[in-house]
């Protein structure tokens, strides 16, 4: 791909500004593109132009955005390999996980879609205690106003879809903020979305450094929050979000339960996904296994196997599985955290080691809450598998966080099943998978300090609608 100059997504209109932001490939540090950052100025006339619209976007028929949804969707689709080589150069995602990416945002306009053309009119009966008036109600659903988007870096267009899309379903006018370092594939999006029927200013897309962007957490002009990214940052956030609606996916440290009944056959290959897919810059990344000490040594030994035949390399060629993490800094500090690991005890299975931005992928065991690795978010290639007795000893482990994302639990046993369901503090359990797997429709987030609220397109449409009953 030739170096670009990307405008910006203003108030229905692409702009440049006098602030100069530099795209690299995170794999070669090669200049990508160019491209700019809003000031509070261009913000200031995204929000009166988003303001503006408001009420047209209220009143756009389902049809009528039901066929804007179709539309974005259809046009990601046919621009998949151009879009995915856009994301996999920014992000040094491997391409095969960036066509995925870009099939599921277009599927995700496409879930938008018939949800924006659902009735959510409810009708009630109504009667007070010891009264004998009895009346209806109709409850209708209108659109909140202004959203504030900010999506991270390791999924950069499909996480800014999932605020997107239900914006628009949901006919509210939103002003997202890509991460500086993977703006590329949104602002590829924005040329989609302009070529729609949506009113001019309905979608800004700006990229913003932090004092800006955080006007969108400030400005009470906007009314829902949605935020995907770290929660030092999302609750720090939420404290001077002031009286706006805030929904917040923070990540974890999610764990993977293999019990006695598991299939190991089934369990290695994607348990090796949830491992080391996009280097582990995955908020469902499985990041600690609980194995059944039946099984745990030869899940170690056989994991470890198919560790050594990822392929590393360039993320634009078809066969590489694993390339580099976003930057140096956070290489450095994974690698920091392995060191940190094995003098505190870890055993050093596989990998360890790091070359610039590249961490190799990391088997550790004999791990413990002492340990960045397995207490914090690593948010790259290392796992720690330890192992477990009963599974009251594993629900045990799994809950032994701060954090509740997702869970994965590989068993057969619809007992063992019902437990963990029941018991382990997540927002979702992941049967026979690992957790590092998310369907676009389902309600999405976590519990503790992995989040507030749910996304997933219906879900996140509930936050963006006000109910309102008439009763007569």
């Amino acid at each position: 791909m030739q170096k670009q100059n990307y405008s910006i997504y203003s108030a229905g209109k692409f702009i440049t500004t006098n602030h100069v932001l530099e795209i690299h490939n995170p794999f070669n540090q090669s200049l990508v593109a160019t491209t700019y950052l809003a000031d509070k100025f261009v913000l200031e006339e995204a929000i009166i132009k988003a303001l503006s619209v408001k009420a047209e976007l209220q009143n756009l028929s389902s049809q009528k955005k039901y066929n804007i949804l179709k539309q974005i969707s259809n046009e990601i689709y046919a621009n998949r390999k151009k879009l995915a080589e856009v994301l996999s150069l920014e992000s040094a995602k491997p391409l095969k996980y960036a066509l995925a990416e870009i099939d599921r945002s277009a599927y995700t306009f496409s879930i938008a879609a018939e949800e924006s053309k659902k009735d959510r009119t409810e009708h009630l009966a109504l009667e007070r205690i010891l009264q004998t008036d009895k009346r209806n109600g109709t409850v209708d659903y209108f659109p909140i106003g202004l959203i504030a988007g900010i999506a991270p870096f390791n999924f950069p267009m499909n996480l800014a879809v999932h605020k997107l899309a239900p914006a628009i379903a949901s006919g509210c006018p939103i002003i997202l903020k890509p991460a500086s370092h993977t703006p590329l594939s949104c602002l590829e999006l924005a040329k989609i979305i302009d070529r729609t029927e949506l009113p001019k200013g309905s979608v800004s897309i700006l990229p913003m450094d932090r004092t800006t962007g955080n006007l969108l957490v400030t400005d009470e002009r906007f009314k829902l929050l949605s935020f995907t990214g770290s929660p030092d940052i999302g609750w720090k956030m939420k404290a001077q979000s002031g009286k706006k609606k805030v929904v917040l996916e923070l990540g974890g440290n999610a764990a993977t339960i293999i019990t006695k009944s598991a299939d190991l056959k089934d369990a290695l290959p994607k348990s090796l996904m949830g491992a080391f897919a996009y280097s582990g810059q995955i908020c469902i990344h499985a990041q600690r296994f609980m194995v059944h000490s039946s099984l745990y040594q030869s899940f170690v030994d056989e994991l470890n196997a198919l560790t050594q035949n990822l392929i590393s390399g360039n993320p634009l060629e078809t066969a590489t599985d694993i390339s580099n993490m976003i930057d140096e800094a956070n290489a450095v500090r994974v690698e920091n955290w392995i060191k940190e690991a094995i003098e505190q005890g870890a055993q050093l299975i596989c990998g360890g080691k790091r070359h610039g931005s590249y961490v190799e992928p990391t088997i550790l065991t004999n791990c413990n809450h002492t340990m960045k690795v397995y207490a914090e978010e690593v948010f790259g290639p290392v796992i720690c598998i330890n192992s477990y007795q009963t599974i009251e000893d594993a629900i045990d482990q799994a809950n032994n966080t701060k954090f509740g994302l997702q869970c994965g639990v590989f068993t057969n046993d619809n007992i063992e099943l019902e437990k963990c369901f029941k018991q382990i503090e997540v927002g979702g359990v992941i049967h026979n998978n690992v957790p590092t797997i998310r369907y676009d429709q389902m309600p999405y987030g976590g519990v503790k300090e992995s989040g507030l609220g749910r996304e997933g397109v219906r879900y996140a449409m509930l936050d963006m609608l006000e109910p309102k009953i008439l009763v007569k």
